[in-house]
């Protein structure tokens, strides 16, 4: 049994704490930065505030925040040993990786020759289909689609509901919108909405 603490303490953090207690692993608690926390948080006790961490030797930790930008910040701070927080319901194949500090959700399924890199969020039922390749920091929302062997980069975000087209790259630092649909190669930093998706703005 291995013991975890979530770093945040915010609605995605308390999903990733029921995936910790479904694997069969000890939720030691949470640490976040506010301070007006109360001392339990959907049972399980708030720890501290985030540079506490070095307090707790033999834990392993995970980022319960959905920002993705959040999320590289964190891990670039801190040295420690990262949970891989998967779902039982969730459909692994075997052939897949997912790397360190990575969240897949309850019904989210993952396909062969697929490669999911560090501190991912794949969502509740999401679909990453066979031989799809996704960088660190991405998140792929409740019930979005990346169809066969798509390519998602750096700290891109795939809104609620969103499909990605089969053969289809994505490049980093890109919002997809919910519901969109991305029907060809987008090659610039953005964020993109509509069916088929377009251009909305130049992300910083």
């Amino acid at each position: 049994m291995k013991k975890v603490i979530i770093i945040g303490a915010s609605g995605h953090a308390k999903v990733i704490a029921d995936i910790i207690i479904r694997s069969g692993d000890e939720l030691v608690g949470f640490l976040d930065d506010n301070t007006e926390l109360p001392e339990k948080i959907i049972g399980y006790p708030y720890l501290g505030e985030i540079s506490d961490y070095v307090k707790f030797s033999g834990c392993l930790f995970i980022i319960g925040i959905g920002n993705n930008r959040g999320r590289e910040r964190l891990a670039g701070e801190m040295d420690v040993q990262w949970y891989t927080a998967i779902h039982p319901s969730a459909q692994i194949a075997m052939d897949t990786s997912i790397g360190e500090g990575t969240a897949v959700m309850a019904n989210a399924v993952v396909n062969t020759s697929a490669r999911v890199g560090k501190h991912c969020i794949i969502n509740t039922g999401a679909v990453i289909e066979h031989d799809n390749c996704l960088a660190d920091y991405v998140h792929v929302s409740p019930n979005a689609a990346l169809c066969g062997t798509v390519s998602v980069g750096r700290l891109t975000h795939i809104g609620a509901g969103a499909v990605v087209k089969n053969n289809t790259s994505v490049c980093e630092n890109v919002i997809v919108g919910a519901g969109g649909a991305v029907v060809a190669d987008i090659t610039e930093s953005g964020t993109y909405v509509g069916v088929p998706v377009r251009k909305l703005i130049k992300n910083k």
